[in-house]
């Protein structure tokens, strides 16, 4: 990657990944305070960029990356009888280590 601002697209904001987050012990994580972040990132990231891109970015220690790839959906053109393809995608779970302050997301980009 050229930049690092190249690596991170963006918050995953949905009901599980703000859970994660949140409240970590819900998810299966018992006795573990460290909080989760998920990111949109760019399919060609490796574990390393996005763990450099985000203690730079956001200004925090990173414990642990998680990645998984996902792949476009078909889709119907609205327009015409024809079907579409939504692109790849991939995203990144980051565990930040114990004792980090919280990240705000609105805050950080």
């Amino acid at each position: 990657m050229k930049s690092i601002w190249d690596v991170i697209k963006g918050p995953v904001i949905t009901e599980k990944a703000l859970t994660m987050k949140y409240e970590p012990e819900s998810m299966g994580r018992t006795g573990n305070d460290r909080q989760m972040l998920t990111l949109k990132v760019h399919r060609n990231a490796t574990n390393p960029e996005i763990k450099r891109a985000v203690e730079k970015i956001l200004g925090v220690k990173v414990d642990n990356v998680r990645v998984a790839n996902y792949h476009g959906k078909m889709k119907r053109i609205q327009s015409r009888r024809e079907m579409g393809r939504r692109s790849d995608w991939k995203k990144a779970f980051v565990t930040l280590k114990a004792g980090e302050k919280p990240i705000m997301y609105e805050d950080a980009i």
